[in-house]
């Protein structure tokens, strides 16, 4: 059998490889297949992300059975079989891994087509290679395929920085729909299919590769399940919305910020403590409060705030608040307990965001309160 052909040293790192194959495949069949969510019953993923993601682990899975028959039967780096599979292969990964960020970014829409465009030279440089068999021309589609990576990769820290922009004016919970960690990682995962099939890689490297393989495909499938489907609309409509209606001047105090909108916001938000509310967005408050979101987003945006930071300001003020009605009425203090009570689902969440807005930790606030 070909595994007993193998070198010892080989013989772990072909299972690894085997390992790999089988983990993508089951993710795939699993996406493609089961209409729930196992992971997290109680989030809807958008469908796009995981048709994405399907397709991602599905290509995952045949890329490590090509490149195996490559290797087994020809192993000719100059061969029309390499080209065939080299551009298949980059091409379907590249182009489904940025399917699958672009679909996580839920701020707008991102075409995927200009990354196919982008490998049209990497195929071309390849062609060359089969015509005229030069190391030249191999090493020219490495460095043209890692240059292709690393400009998406900048490409993407502008368009998650974005997107985190995008969350904090327009929704008051962040848990589970910033993607900035998810970004890093399957990054990773790029440079992993790059430097996993350059030819002349070391045994170290390679077998470094597929230990790190596995667990990115379930954090992939652990993050397609976990985020959840965003309502508001994206930013191109959010800024067409004003300028699609022109309100007759009766209705126009309905649409544009009213001048007494401090007002209104503290009887209809404050007032009820509507801000207790989890996952309360831009659109509902606007909704309650009887004007626009774009609107409304202009109007934090004058008080040099963000839509989160004015949610957090007011849970925050409602821990406190909290806070002391405990120490007056000599209850126990229990300060997870009062940040959930004070529309917080994650304590951790509710200790970054106390930190920012009075500089110092719960813990160090609580003990100064005690000692004052």
């Amino acid at each position: 059998m070909f595994i007993e052909q193998l070198p010892a040293a080989y013989t772990l790192l072909f299972v690894l490889y085997g390992g790999s194959a089988f983990t993508a495949l089951i993710a795939c069949l699993y996406l493609c297949l089961r209409k729930g969510n196992a992971i997290a019953p109680g989030t809807t993923p958008p469908t796009s992300l995981r048709r994405w993601a399907a397709a991602l682990f599905g290509l995952a899975f045949l890329s490590h059975v090509w490149w195996l028959l490559f290797y087994v039967f020809s192993n000719d780096l100059y061969s029309v079989f390499l080209l065939v599979v080299a551009v298949i292969d980059y091409v379907g990964l590249l182009i489904s891994i940025g399917g699958s960020m672009f679909a996580m970014l839920q701020d707008r829409k991102r075409p995927v087509w200009p990354l196919a465009v982008a490998m049209i030279p990497y195929a071309a440089i390849l062609t060359l290679n089969v015509a005229f068999p030069k190391d030249y021309f191999l090493q020219l589609a490495i460095g043209y395929l890692m240059s292709v990576f690393l400009c998406f990769s900048i490409y993407m820290v502008f368009a998650v920085s974005q997107y985190k922009h995008w969350l904090r004016d327009n929704y008051a919970d962040l848990e589970h729909k910033e993607v900035w960690v998810s970004h890093v990682l399957i990054l990773i995962v790029l440079l992993l299919f790059t430097f996993g099939e350059i030819d002349g890689v070391s045994l170290t490297i390679s077998y470094i590769v597929r230990l790190i393989e596995i667990p990115l495909f379930f954090f992939l499938l652990w993050r397609v399940e976990t985020l959840p489907q965003l309502e508001s609309a994206p930013i191109e409509q959010q800024l067409e919305e004003p300028l699609s209606v022109e309100p007759e001047p009766q209705q126009q105090k309905s649409l544009a910020i009213p001048s007494n909108i401090e007002k209104l916001l503290e009887e209809r938000c404050v007032g009820p403590k509507l801000y207790l509310q989890h996952d309360l967005s831009l659109l509902q408050l606007a909704q309650v409060v009887g004007t626009n979101r774009f609107y409304l987003s202009q109007y934090f945006s004058r008080q040099g705030i963000t839509y989160n930071a004015y949610i957090n300001n007011l849970r925050i003020n409602h821990f406190i608040s909290l806070y002391h009605e405990a120490v007056a009425s000599q209850r126990p203090v229990a300060a997870q307990q009062l940040a959930h009570e004070s529309g917080y689902r994650s304590y951790s969440t509710f200790s970054l965001a106390f930190k920012q807005r009075m500089g110092q930790s719960v813990t160090a606030w609580i003990r100064h309160s005690q000692d004052a």
